[in-house]
């Protein structure tokens, strides 16, 4: 038990060092930036060597994996596998199912691994859904739609899945529309907010009644047919308890990203302290010292100092999972955050040089990948850059890939000297 007035190793009054396994005072060991750079390195399979050979082992190495924009899922999954055709993402999306679309943690959507689902279901994914259903009943009185937003939801919701019911190949929004009248509305709720359907479909994706099926569109658009869980899944596995639920998230979050401070965690998941400090405590985890004066946690079975991986360069995607991982990002963004985050935390493109972020990429009218840097670097690291660059436009094949989230990098950029 923490004794009454203890604080964590962030100053808050929370579980101690001491309550981890490890002496108050006395963290294990010292990680530095390097090595938590060269940590990334080889945890996210980026560094050559260290890539993995499927989209499922992607996802794996990374907990999970950012979804928002659609082309995101399949850039990433370029990056970290040693040679991926986009149909193959496709495959396991939408035919062998091995990797499932969810929204869950800061409402946002991610894929993940399949045998993952339980555990996020009834915890991030329940707390979004309870979030969303308050905003949603509040709305609808506001919209006039009805006097009582909760009886409202939950009819609109019951009528979607008596359409979806029948229909195993699911159905896209506009035909769900068509198909509950009470759904084909769009009313101001405020001044510049409006209500319409999708909040609906997507607060019974968020519950895991539905789930974005196969994609009607192109490989960077998504129109998905929405389509019962029970149908999409042939055996849809049992959620877990909450507890083992955030436990298990945090399991796999500390191998891909740690160490990682309670600041990340909490910011990652979307959840309290309280819930980060549980699992930590369930998990047995241990502090250790990060540069600039913070702890970080670990595993307790993955202390060791891993090897050197060795020189390698990266182009990530707009909200790839590696730069959206941590909270505290001076150890990999340097100064560069007003260039690369937008306003609202948004990440753009990235181009990594060591597990450093040093520019970002663009595309021109062309399809052509061209990389705009934030810095100098060696002429060894251009030249590895460039190559990569070249390497993703052929991949792209003429393919310009849309984005909601430009960063100012991407917009305007001067090139450095040398």
């Amino acid at each position: 038990m923490t004794r009454a007035g203890a604080t964590g190793p962030l100053g808050d009054p929370a579980v101690r060092p001491g309550d981890l396994g490890v002496p108050p005072g006395r963290p294990v060991r010292h990680v530095s930036d390097d090595e938590r750079r060269a940590r990334l390195a080889v945890r996210h399979a980026l560094a050559p060597a260290h890539r993995v050979d499927s989209p499922e082992a992607a996802a794996r190495a990374m907990t999970v994996l950012h979804a928002t924009e659609p082309a995101t899922v399949h850039l990433s999954c370029r990056a970290r596998v040693g040679s991926l055709e986009r149909t193959e993402l496709d495959r396991t999306l939408y035919d062998d199912r091995t990797l499932v679309k969810q929204l869950a943690m800061r409402r946002t959507l991610f894929v993940f691994p399949r045998d993952l689902l339980p555990a996020v279901w009834p915890s991030a994914s329940a707390r979004v859904a309870g979030t969303e259903r308050a905003r949603i009943a509040k709305d609808i009185v506001e919209a006039g739609l009805a006097a009582d937003g909760d009886d409202w939801l939950d009819r609109a919701r019951s009528e979607v899945l008596t359409v979806l019911a029948d229909a195993p190949l699911g159905r896209t929004a506009l035909e769900i529309r068509r198909a509950v009248p009470m759904l084909d509305v769009k009313v101001a709720v405020r001044r510049g907010e409006f209500w319409s359907a999708p909040r609906v479909l997507t607060h019974l994706g968020v519950t895991a009644d539905i789930v974005r099926g196969a994609n009607t569109a192109g490989w960077h658009t998504s129109r998905p047919r929405w389509t019962l869980m029970r149908h999409w899944l042939a055996d849809v596995p049992a959620p877990w308890s909450a507890a083992d639920g955030y436990r298990e998230i945090v399991r796999r979050w500390l191998f891909t990203f740690g160490p990682g401070t309670e600041d990340d965690l909490v910011w990652w998941l979307g959840a309290t302290r309280t819930v980060v400090r549980e699992a930590l405590a369930g998990l047995g985890a241990v502090a250790v010292t990060l540069d600039r004066g913070a702890f970080g946690w670990l595993l307790p079975d993955d202390l060791a100092e891993g090897a050197d991986p060795g020189p390698w360069v990266a182009l990530l995607p707009v909200l790839d999972p590696t730069v959206m991982g941590w909270k505290g990002r001076d150890f990999y963004l340097g100064p560069h955050r007003d260039q690369i985050f937008d306003r609202n935390g948004n990440a753009g493109t990235t181009a990594w040089v060591d597990g450093r972020i040093v520019g970002c990429w663009v595309q021109d009218p062309a399809g052509v990948v061209e990389v705009r840097l934030l810095e100098r670097i060696s002429a060894t690291a251009r030249r590895a850059l460039e190559a990569e660059a070249a390497r993703l436009t052929e991949w792209l094949g003429g393919s310009r890939v849309p984005t909601a989230y430009p960063s100012p990098a991407s917009r305007t950029l001067p090139q450095p000297a040398g």
